[in-house]
């Protein structure tokens, strides 16, 4: 590009928006790229309403964070016709589903995302490369020099070449092709001394990843797809995982996440109550119609992100890219023979079989065939960082009488999750392991030797196991803004990021001046924070 560029920012997930954000508000001058037609990751082309801890509503994320929350429901306070109470109601969540206090439509998340860029964006100092992907970069010594990406539409190639790179990527892509250190799948426990890690490092074993789709039901009507054409292998695939999976993927008996004991889902779009536990249909419902005038939605509207469409056959951190487009398009299919499934074969609670009613929406998607635009990836390459945080550091059960993880002398901000790890390629089951609240070192978005990269995603100094409660959405969020302010403060101060970390006071300060909040405040209730607990 012509233009001097300060910083690039290669992925315009929840990460990367973040990052892009605080760098712009410093006065860097910023390009970010994207593979979807869609910035914002998770939230957005991957379709997931955010994860987040119980104390959300009050404290526990950055400023900006909090910005984009109270955009999406003011969103919908002044651009859809919301019943009084609703619009009355201060924690408006428009879909009420109960894994969530804000539930919504990633279109809205969409136009908030957006609308937050927008100034950037309009003074030139913000350009948004959609639809490219870094293929290539320069690096000599410790530095990156440029990064080559590629307009997946033309094919178009455009080389970048800037003082500072932070990869936001959904898996860590800037890492190989800049020869960044990096470390992908589950560690050996020889390496991290952690009591959940295996005896062998095995570098394919991630998360499963899934296409997660949207439906509404229309009772009454007949929307069946045709049967997609892997429909019998998906239907009977039984999962190889330890401890065993109770059978077929295709049915309502899942294992516990926590005690692997056999538990049976409960689905039914005409009777749940809403009420946490209730059942599928209400977990992740993006659209309550109760919320809205009578007749503005014919009906709610269901967003599928569960076990069943885990896909389980395949590593995209250690694959090609002619691989990777091959296991992303069998994910797909997947998703659409649960679907399927859903409509002919799932047991009712009735004793019947299948809802023809249920409907894909596409529209609500941005996409052609009703899934999601981009796979919702749970676990990425994960640098070799200055400092990688393990699960003795925020394991509840290792840090006996704690109410607080590990206190970080460089945090940069702070997050809360179980250790919550999907069943992986390599064969294992659901870690489900309790923690604690916790801080985000800034040493752990710092590479080891590479001076100006930074990690801004899930890419950070993790492990496989830690990973499982540093990867939702306000986390994301924090590491990339706090990526994006440091590359602002070392831009300025013509000092690196290692320096940062090793004398952080005076960055923390400006950190807090933005709305960071780098320690939690002492006498937490963990029940109050762990949202399953306490959704019961």
């Amino acid at each position: 590009m012509s233009r001097a560029i300060d910083l690039v920012i290669c992925g315009g997930g929840v990460g990367g928006c973040a990052a892009a954000l605080a760098a712009c508000r410093a006065g860097l001058r910023v390009v970010l790229t994207e593979e979807s037609p869609w910035i914002g990751g998770q939230l957005t082309s991957q379709a997931v309403p955010p994860d987040e801890h119980g104390w959300i509503e009050r404290f526990g994320c950055t400023a900006s964070y909090r910005r984009f929350r109270d955009g999406i429901r003011r969103y919908y306070r002044d651009h859809y016709p919301l019943t009084d109470a609703a619009r009355a109601h201060s924690a408006l969540n428009p879909g009420n589903g109960w894994v969530s206090p804000l539930c919504h439509e990633p279109r809205v998340a969409l136009a908030v995302v957006e609308a937050m860029l927008a100034p950037h964006a309009a003074s030139g100092r913000l350009s948004i490369l959609r639809r490219h992907r870094p293929v290539a970069a320069n690096a000599a010594g410790n530095r990156v020099r440029s990064v080559t990406v590629r307009s997946l539409e033309t094919a178009k190639e455009t080389t970048l070449d800037a003082p500072w790179f932070i990869d936001a990527t959904e898996l860590g892509d800037l890492l190989p092709l800049t020869g960044t250190e990096f470390v992908t799948g589950s560690e050996a426990r020889s390496e991290t001394g952690e009591p959940s890690a295996g005896a062998t490092a095995r570098p394919a074993n991630t998360q499963a990843f899934s296409v997660c789709f949207v439906m509404e039901h229309r009772a009454g009507e007949n929307h069946l797809i045709p049967r997609p054409e892997r429909y019998s292998f998906w239907r009977d695939y039984v999962p190889r995982l330890t401890p065993a999976w109770p059978g077929r993927l295709l049915s309502w008996e899942v294992p516990h996440p926590r005690t692997m004991e056999k538990l049976r889902y409960r689905f039914d779009p005409t009777g749940e109550d809403g009420k946490a536990f209730s059942g599928l249909w209400t977990y992740r419902r993006i659209v309550d119609r109760a919320n809205f005038t009578p007749g503005f939605f014919p009906g709610d509207v269901c967003l599928v992100n569960w076990p069943l469409i885990d896909y389980l056959e395949g590593d995209l951190c250690t694959a090609d890219m002619a691989e990777r487009t091959r296991l992303i398009a069998e994910a797909r299919q997947m998703s659409l023979c649960v679907f399927h499934w859903l409509q002919t074969e799932a047991p009712r609670p009735d004793g019947g079989a299948g809802w023809p009613g249920l409907r894909l929406r596409p529209d609500l998607l941005g996409s052609t065939d009703g899934l999601a635009q981009a796979p919702y990836i749970r676990e990425s390459r994960r640098i070799r960082a200055l400092y990688t945080v393990t699960e003795t550091d925020v394991s509840a059960e290792h840090r006996p009488g704690q109410t607080l993880g590990e206190r970080y002398p460089d945090s940069a901000g702070i997050g809360y999750y179980r250790i919550d790890l999907h069943p992986s390629v390599g064969g294992d089951n659901y870690i489900d392991v309790p923690a604690l609240p916790f801080e985000i070192p800034l040493r752990a978005l710092v590479p080891r030797r590479m001076e100006n990269l930074l990690a801004g995603a899930k890419n950070l100094g993790v492990t496989h196991i830690t990973n499982g409660c540093y990867r939702l959405h306000p986390v994301e969020w924090n590491i990339g803004e706090a990526a994006g302010a440091l590359t602002a403060w070392c831009h300025e101060r013509k000092t690196l990021p290692a320096e940062a970390a090793q004398r952080p006071k005076a960055f923390q300060d400006t950190l807090r001046k933005t709305g960071f909040e780098l320690h939690w405040p002492d006498g937490l209730r963990l029940e109050d924070g762990d949202p399953h607990i306490h959704a019961r």
